[in-house]
């Protein structure tokens, strides 16, 4: 639901929490500055899920690349065009990204972030307040 879970993960969600609602199948991201997991939908693929962890809690969970049949509660699916993101989603802050744009709302202590990619929506994200949505 936009600004409280994505895939059944809460931001603020113990890393065993993560382990036993996604399980233990992830891959470890070894450049990035936050222990990262990647749940992919098979191993190396792009597709699937990404959780950030920070003293052991989500900090922040998003889609990677676009995965297909992927939606919100208020109707919006990834490949959407941007206006109907911001039809269904509401005011929502443009932030540009290197490559994409996210379009970021700030509700219930949580940002949730719509990436657009050449006009489509190409995945969700949930992040600590007024953290930045580039990835």
């Amino acid at each position: 639901m936009p600004g409280r879970s994505l895939a059944g993960v809460r931001l603020g969600e113990t890393a065993a929490g993560v382990r036993a609602a996604l399980g233990h199948r992830y891959g470890v991201c070894q450049g990035c500055v936050r222990t990262t997991w990647y749940f992919t939908y098979r191993p190396f693929e792009q597709q699937g899920l990404g959780v950030e962890l920070a003293a052991g809690q989500v900090a922040a969970v998003y889609t990677l690349w676009q995965p297909e049949g992927w939606r919100a509660p208020n109707g919006l699916q990834l490949g959407a065009v941007q206006s109907q993101v911001t039809q269904l989603a509401g005011t929502l802050i443009p932030v540009a990204c290197t490559g994409y744009e996210a379009l970021v709302s700030d509700a219930h202590a949580v940002r949730t972030a719509y990436y657009v990619v050449d006009g489509k929506l190409w995945g969700f994200g949930l992040l600590r307040p007024r953290e930045t949505p580039c990835r």
